[in-house]
């Protein structure tokens, strides 16, 4: 055996925030040369921060990169270390790794497959290296002298242990280089990666790492950035080693922490002799491609690893807790990059600003579980009004503020349900009636045109003013705490404008505008009777068994129980009178059905036509041909008609493929035809139909 200590680090940085990510990286380096680890992997670009975007233009931010690597060597003693950053090189800049040993830089490995969808546009910036390609690139400083070194596509040989990278993308495309790096006989393949969070993602890279060790016949060690790194995109921190196609180790995910190292054991001569017994291409040397150096690795005993999800991943409710986990995540990292003092949010005593206000209550309660309450104070150092706070409730009543708003149209079920969520949580809660605002503005506007407004003839300018008016005094209350204001659109309304601008889509961060109302309302739910699992219960017999409601203590499940009331009450505006029943689905259509329209015709591009006949198929029995067809021709043209909202929408987390943010995600013109000529092709195919004999209900 030839067993060799490695491992993968987990990083929370910043872009552009040098001495902050120099910090962590060292802090990592120390940790695992505490715990005798012989090489670490660290994320891609974790010295610059992977969101820069056009920063990554500036030639400072590439010295500034180069300066702080070359302050880093010097703490690399007896250990090699590979770290990411931007070069540039021939005037292209490309997204690079450099493994580092013994306090020397031993070479830089460029990307070859850049990530180009989506929220990534790293073709903007970077420029993809091409295969079986070496050349040398000068660096140095005032303080360190200028050398050349290997820069390309380079494998490193460590006293005969042979080292080859795969970097993020590289590993999710079918041509990837880890194929080449098997032909060259690797033993390590590391993988600096900066992967955005998506839900059942982590499922996924398990799977290539996994599958790479496998095929290659090699140790494959990942690591990815954690937190909420630059505003939209949260990263959560997964780190895996895996080796001959069995997962070592598998690191927890969405941590609090600065730092995390996940080490594992390797056995070199194991994958190796996977490698002989292949023998399915021949191992090619390219000794023009190798760096070599000697380096001493320490003996290692040997020892049992089996990788173990934590319970939470195991519990069934995956979704729920990662929506939880990742949002309560980005707010607690926005709430400190920002330096800012906290929170305030107008709660309606609605689904989604309570959702709203449960996600900030599970930011502290997560974080408190997580690095402890003397922790968060540290990391939250800034704010003083928590310094002296005892408790997750203490310190949530000094970071949340609410306040309910109501009018005439306001009910007390609806000031009942925001008043008990924000009494149970500890939020501080504020109540006004803008009724008095309300009248003014309609008295001024109505002594200009000379008539007086009716909801027969106005009903939508008289909704509007209402929730408009509650925009003033939340900004007014944000300014005062010096707090970040949280807008409550949630996926479902922004892909239709159900959103009044400049009223509840004000604010400074909007939290869930990337999750549908349908999973919205479930997870609720679900949080108040089931709750979040936030201690690990006994052992699964193996990694694919699921935990059950007997695993898992009372005391070691997070549940909001003041979400009972909201539960319990119909999604509604309430901008009417009462008189005028008004809930959201009757303004638009039924949830379920809205996500399916937005699904089809939005994330899998399909024509009218197309979704029609999707849907139809999807909810046979429940409604008709006429009334679905209405549904998906009221989705489009909405969805036309409202690109301008989607444009000013708050920042927002991105959480999945669906997306419709479109600085980050969804692209789509603020002016168009409107699907017109293709709404009309729908008509026409259903009009040549038979008629549709599954007569379902129609309405709600």
């Amino acid at each position: 055996m030839q067993l060799l200590k490695v491992a993968a680090g987990v990083l929370n940085q910043i872009p552009l925030a040098w001495d902050h990510n120099k910090k962590n990286i060292i802090d990592a380096i120390a940790e695992a040369q505490r715990q005798n680890v012989s090489l670490l992997c660290l994320p891609e670009l974790c010295i610059s921060g992977y969101g820069c975007e056009d920063a990554f233009y500036a030639q400072n931010t590439i010295d500034q990169a180069v300066e702080s690597l070359l302050d880093i060597v010097g703490y690399t003693a007896d250990i090699a270390v590979a770290v990411g950053l931007p070069l540039r090189h021939n005037n292209r800049t490309y997204d690079v790794a450099c493994l580092i040993a013994n306090k020397r830089i031993l070479g830089f490995v460029a990307k070859q497959y850049l990530a180009n969808n989506g929220i990534h546009y790293e073709t903007r910036w970077f420029q993809p290296w091409s295969p079986y390609v070496r050349d040398e690139i000068r660096i140095g400083g005032p303080s360190h002298g200028d050398f050349m070194y290997p820069f390309g596509d380079v494998v490193f040989d460590l006293s005969g242990v042979r080292i080859g990278f795969e970097i993020c993308e590289d590993a999710w495309i079918a041509n990837r280089p880890g194929r080449m790096l098997y032909e060259r006989g690797i033993d390590l393949i590391l993988n600096p990666s900066a992967s955005h969070f998506a839900f059942m993602k982590s499922q996924t890279r398990e799977r290539f790492v996994v599958d790479g060790s496998r095929s290659f016949g090699v140790s494959y060690i990942y690591a990815n950035l954690l937190g909420n790194e630059a505003g939209r995109v949260i990263y959560d921190g997964d780190a895996m080693v895996a080796s001959n196609g069995e997962l070592l180790v598998s690191g927890a995910r969405l941590s609090y922490e600065d730092v995390v190292i996940v080490p594992a054991v390797v056995d070199v001569d194991l994958t190796r002799l996977s490698q002989v017994q292949n023998r399915g291409n021949l191992a090619l040397a390219y000794p023009n491609l190798r760096v070599s150096e000697r380096f001493d690795w320490p003996e290692v005993a040997p020892v049992i690893q089996k990788a173990e999800l934590e319970a939470w991943e195991r519990g069934g409710y995956l979704k729920e807790e990662e929506f939880a986990r990742a949002v309560a995540l980005g707010l607690f990292d926005y709430l400190r990059k920002s330096r800012s003092q906290g929170y305030v949010l107008s709660l309606s005593g609605g689904a989604d600003s309570s959702a709203i206000a449960a996600t900030v209550y599970l930011m502290i309660r997560m974080a408190v579980e997580n690095i402890g309450i003397d922790g968060v104070k540290k990391k939250l150092g800034y704010i003083k009004s928590i310094q002296d706070c005892d408790t997750p409730e203490a310190m949530l009543s000094k970071l949340l503020t609410v306040m309910y708003q109501g009018t005439a149209n306001s009910s007390d079920d609806t000031y009942q349900s925001a008043k008990e969520l924000a009494d149970d949580i500890g939020a501080t809660f504020l109540n006004i009636d803008i009724e008095g605002l309300v009248e003014t503005y309609r008295g001024l506007i109505e002594g200009q045109i000379g008539r007086q407004l009716s909801w027969e003839t106005d009903d939508l300018t008289l909704q509007n003013i209402q929730a408009r008016v509650r925009a003033p005094s939340i900004w007014m209350l944000a300014n005062l705490n010096n707090a970040l204001l949280l807008t409550t659109s949630n996926r479902s309304e922004a892909a239709v404008g159900y959103a009044t601008m400049d009223g509840d889509t004000s604010g400074s961060i909007s939290p869930i505008t990337g999750i549908d109302k349908h999973f919205l309302r479930g997870w609720l739910r679900w949080l108040e009777t089931v709750g979040l699992n936030v201690k690990n219960a006994p052992e699964p017999t193996d990694r694919t068994s699921l935990a059950t409601d007997d695993d898992v203590r009372p005391s070691e499940l997070i549940k909001v129980k003041g979400l009972h009331r909201v539960n319990n009450l119909q999604p509604t505006a309430e901008l009417r009178p009462t008189d005028r029943k008004q809930t959201d689905e009757q303004d638009l259509m039924p949830y379920d059905v809205l996500n399916s329209i937005e699904e089809a015709g939005i994330r899998d591009k399909q024509a009218p036509v197309d979704v029609l006949k999707q849907i139809e198929a999807r909810y046979a029995g429940r409604y008709d041909r006429e009334q679905l067809m209405h549904w998906v021709e009221r989705f489009f043209r909405l969805w036309s008609r409202n690109q301008w909202k989607r444009e000013r929408y708050a920042p927002s987390f991105h959480l999945d493929d669906h997306n419709l943010d479109p600085r980050s995600w969804c692209r789509f013109p603020i002016l168009s035809g409107g699907f017109e000529k293709e709404l009309a092709a729908m008509r026409d195919w259903a009009s040549e139909q038979k008629p549709n004999s599954r007569k379902g209900k129609i309405g709600f």
